[in-house]
């Protein structure tokens, strides 16, 4: 009984810490998103939405980003099918090859594909195109490839975990191939794909990296909110599509929580057994290569053009790029990419471990509350979560500062680390921290000698995606940055604005080796691990 009531204590004791973390993010993110919203009181709302820019522009923005999501979807879907459902050699190599493009900012996508299919792209110049690919087209293939290997990461995963039972006896019955898929694969597969269409969706309706490279005077929300808020200061105008940019991101929120449970609640009573088929295999390998030398054409492009004396006119080789993007300053901005990217990385996989273990090792009403709030982030694009920053903490002291970068990164990112602990920690026995205290084990020690190293992979990867997605994140910072705290990445629209492509060629190539250290940093220290 003493036992029993030192426990209750115990889970009594944690309240105002829950409290406390419940405040932060109040004033992290709650608050500031508030605030940009309360400046559409000064605003003519319904006159901004109904004048035929803006109406343009969401019709725009609608259009490439539903054709893009489809053609992205598809895409991930099929390489999903021919990674995890056939027998081709080296899966872990091809998965780490499509996913590349995750590790360069989207606007760097827009560049490549300026490179090959602009007015004097190489391709466009050896196939005698003309015109470029700016526009329609050229927003939703730069897209695609920014977004595809995200959905193909979902599906993979769903795929992967998928229980073969069903199949086994599928088999046995003598089912055809199309009364397996709509018996057994479809309606698995339904309620995932609806959360991976729309964070698809959303990936590509609130990006303004593609749209600003290739878009023309093809206008798209994200671009006209850009334009708005840094080139007439119209913080209004911002904060109206802001709310509107919110709307799919919200709904994509929701789904993944709902289908997350439902994911959560799967059980895999056996692997799916892959049958022996030649010509099947054969496809997925052509499938597979193709994918990767398209992935890999623009992103070969920048490599070479950040070496080359003045594209297309000369194509000598040079170091004069490197020398000039320094000269402006790219090793200072490099240092500051660094210094947030790490600090992010440690402090923000600190508060999602912390967070998670309040939430899913101490479950209560307060519990649920918090959890809550900490997954705000995932429907709060990157761009209005910048410009709810600016309005709200710009008297502050930290306004101008690291801290604030810092602060917005951590938020922005948040919710895919703090998810991921707490799916780690949920899957640990609840009841270690019970036993420990019955027995006087101090839930400290539960902490460090059980949980942590049993979290171990978890919270490397964790680590991993916050520092990757701060060294190449332009929309949450943009709003943010100034010449003191300028994160490299912020130098490749600089240069696209002063048609100084040679040196964002090499910006973006930095970004993406630094990246690629990271991540292979990371894969040999689980391997270790493992081991």
């Amino acid at each position: 009984m003493t036992g029993t009531v030192s426990i209750r204590r115990k889970w009594k004791a944690s309240v105002p810490i829950k409290i406390l973390l419940c405040i932060f993010w109040l004033f992290a993110i709650i608050l500031p998103l508030f605030r940009m919203l309360s400046t559409m009181a000064s605003v003519d709302v319904l006159a901004v939405m109904s004048a035929k820019k803006f109406a343009k522009a969401l019709l725009q923005s609608l259009t490439v980003s539903v054709t893009a999501t489809a053609i992205s979807v598809s895409l991930a879907g099929l390489l999903s099918w021919a990674v995890a459902r056939t027998n081709i050699r080296h899966k872990a190599l091809f998965i780490t090859l499509l996913t590349i493009p995750m590790l360069i900012p989207s606007i760097s996508h827009g560049m490549g594909l300026i490179i090959i299919l602009g007015s004097n792209g190489w391709l466009s110049r050896l196939l005698g195109l003309s015109g470029g690919i700016y526009g329609f087209w050229g927003i939703v293939i730069g897209s695609v490839m920014y977004s595809f290997p995200v959905a193909f990461l979902m599906l993979y995963d769903v795929l992967r975990y998928e229980d073969g039972t069903p199949y086994e006896a599928a088999n046995v019955m003598g089912f055809s191939v199309m009364k397996k898929f709509f018996a057994i694969s479809f309606p698995y597969l339904r309620k995932p794909l609806i959360s991976v269409v729309f964070a698809t969706f959303t990936m590509i309706i609130t990006d303004y990296g593609v749209p600003l490279m290739v878009g023309g005077k093809f206008m798209t929300l994200p671009v006209m909110m850009y334009q708005d808020v840094i080139g007439m200061l119209d913080f209004g105008k911002g904060s109206v599509i802001g709310m509107i940019l919110l709307i799919p991101a919200l709904i994509a929120c929701i789904l993944d929580m709902v289908n997350r449970d439902k994911g959560n609640a799967s059980f895999v009573g056996k692997p799916y057994g892959i049958r022996k088929n030649k010509v099947r295999d054969r496809i997925a390998y052509l499938m597979v290569i193709i994918v990767i030398i398209l992935v890999f054409l623009p992103i070969g492009s920048f490599a070479i053009l950040a070496f080359v004396n003045k594209y297309p006119i000369d194509m000598s080789l040079t170091v004069k790029n490197i020398l000039q993007a320094i000269h402006m300053g790219a090793a200072e901005y490099l240092r500051n990419s660094l210094i947030i990217a790490v600090v992010v990385s440690v402090l923000g996989t600190a508060l999602a471990l912390f967070n998670a273990y309040m939430t899913a090792r101490n479950r209560t009403k307060l519990s649920y509350v918090l959890h809550l709030m900490s997954i705000t982030s995932l429907a709060i694009p990157g761009l209005v979560l910048g410009l709810s920053y600016v309005m709200f903490f710009k008297s502050t002291f930290i306004y101008g500062t690291f801290a604030i970068l810092f602060l917005v990164n951590s938020m922005h990112f948040f919710s895919s680390p703090y998810l991921m602990a707490y799916n780690t920690f949920g899957k640990i026995n609840e009841n270690l921290e019970d036993v420990g205290s019955s027995m006087g084990i101090s839930k400290w020690k539960v902490i460090k000698d059980v949980l942590l190293p049993q979290s171990i992979g978890t919270i490397i990867e964790m680590m991993s995606y916050f520092f990757v997605n701060s060294m190449m994140t332009i929309s949450a910072v943009s709003f943010l940055a100034n010449v003191g705290n300028k994160p490299i990445a912020l130098m490749i629209t600089q240069f696209e604005g002063q048609m100084q492509l040679e040196c964002a060629a090499f910006v973006s190539l930095v970004i993406l080796l630094i990246n690629i250290i990271m991540k292979s940093v990371v894969f040999a220290v689980k391997k270790k691990l493992t081991r």
